[in-house]
């Protein structure tokens, strides 16, 4: 059951925010920029490959590892494989993960390893077999992790993590307070544009910061083994992103970062917890969803890799259930479920259902997520026509344009709010 007044109070939603879920959600365009920095600084700009590598291996815990492979490989067009190594173990715990590298694996491949804690005993073996191998090796984990020496042993890049923006020195203040009088550094602008997108809890702005420890790697194992959170996600993926455009897979510049962090804070200024639901597609998306089971139909390899991602964000962050499948499969893969059981169309005893006593029925509901203007050989036309054709309610997904970076961009950002603010407003969450 969905509480849908909390969509529209600000500070209930703040106060159950204890993750900060909204925050990183809002502070992935302050992620690129400071992940694009360090990526600098550890030396992506001035690599000279000699050429494509014959494919790229992506390794890591969760979402992390599969989220970060699904997005390159989406992004890349074909230009070059790229495959997930997927973790072995008895328990989704870190130290009981185990990756082993491909028997085919060799000096024409590229291994890339994406972690956000980087303490798993099992990344820095995998790094040894691919330095046994002759693999080229890249890593982004933090900076004081033990992979950190693994990666730096077997000659390979490491790049560090870019934390929350707001996490400094050893402590985070709280995620909806700020000192606007502090010392102003590029960290701080970063800062500043989430809390615009965020809004300004009443009483709370301007006064000092409250300091919390923050927790060392090793302690948060939502961000390890389960879903790449709202903010990591990018953290890890774009420093990724400017090493496969210096080989020639991607076109990701830093000035196309910039742009796609641009795009981010639009996003998120449009989704922020301040913005009435009516005007708010997140918000919109999230109460669309309330008792429904998602049916995500995707167009087009980015969104493809959208609609996975949106699918398992909401199962571990709102519980709820979602279906993926791509146009124009889908119209076959799903079509019984539009006249069977969860069929879109009310049952006729529905009417005298207890309102209180009852719940309502779960009724499928299709969401369309596609990267471009319908085109004539496009399936769309036909998916909206089928959901009309059945009674099923439907929605629809579409950025506003430009590059396939800022159309993934646009995408990710809107369904990570819709996926926080339904888990957020559910009332048996909450």
């Amino acid at each position: 059951m969905l509480d849908e007044s909390l969509l529209d109070a600000p500070e209930a939603l703040a106060r159950a925010d204890s993750r900060g879920l909204l925050r990183g959600a809002a502070e992935s365009g302050a992620r690129i920029r400071t992940a694009a920095r360090h990526a600098t600084e550890a030396g992506i700009g001035d690599l000279k490959p000699d050429g494509r590598p014959r494919a790229v291996m992506v390794a890591g815990p969760g979402a992390a590892g599969t989220c970060t492979a699904d997005l390159l490989g989406a992004l890349s067009g074909g230009n070059c494989p790229v495959s997930l190594i997927a973790p072995t173990g008895v328990a989704p715990a870190p130290g009981a993960l185990r990756w082993t590298l491909p028997g085919w694996a060799g000096p024409l491949d590229l291994l890339v390893v994406a972690t956000p804690d980087g303490t798993e005993p099992g990344l820095p073996r995998l790094v040894e077999q691919a330095y046994r191998r002759g693999c080229a090796i890249v890593a982004v984990a933090p900076g004081q992790s033990p992979l950190t020496d693994a990666v730096a042993q077997a000659r390979g890049l490491m790049v560090p993590l870019a934390t929350a923006p707001y996490a400094t020195g050893g402590y985070s203040t709280d995620p909806y307070r700020r000192d606007p009088h502090a010392p102003g550094t590029a960290e701080d602008d970063d800062t500043a544009r989430a809390e615009g997108a965020l809004g300004d809890a009443p009483g709370t702005y301007g006064t000092p910061p409250v300091p919390h420890p923050v927790e060392p790697p090793g302690t948060a194992p939502d961000e390890m083994t389960g879903p790449a959170l709202p903010g990591t996600l990018w953290a890890l993926l774009t420093p990724l992103l400017l090493l496969v455009d210096r080989i020639g897979l991607v076109s990701a510049s830093p000035a196309a970062l910039l742009q796609v962090a641009d795009r981010l804070d639009q996003v998120a200024e449009r989704c922020g917890p301040a913005i009435a639901t009516y005007t708010n597609p997140a918000k919109t998306l999230a109460a669309e969803l309330a008792g429904a089971l998602p049916l995500l139909w995707t167009e087009g390899p980015v969104a493809a890799a959208t609609g996975r991602r949106f699918a398992r964000l909401l199962a571990s962050l709102a519980g709820r259930p979602a279906l993926v499948a791509e146009l124009p499969g889908a119209l076959a893969a799903h079509g019984a479920m539009l006249t069977g059981a969860f069929a879109g169309g009310a049952d006729p005893d529905d009417f005298f259902r207890d309102r209180v006593e009852e719940a309502e029925a779960l009724r499928a509901r299709i969401v369309l997520l596609h990267e471009e203007p319908v085109g004539p050989v496009s399936a769309v036309p036909t998916a909206r026509e089928l959901a009309l054709a059945h009674d099923t309610a439907f929605s629809e997904l579409e950025p506003a344009g430009g590059t396939p970076l800022e159309s993934a961009a646009e995408l990710l950002a809107i369904t990570d709010f819709a996926a926080v603010y339904l888990a957020l407003a559910s009332a048996d969450r909450t």
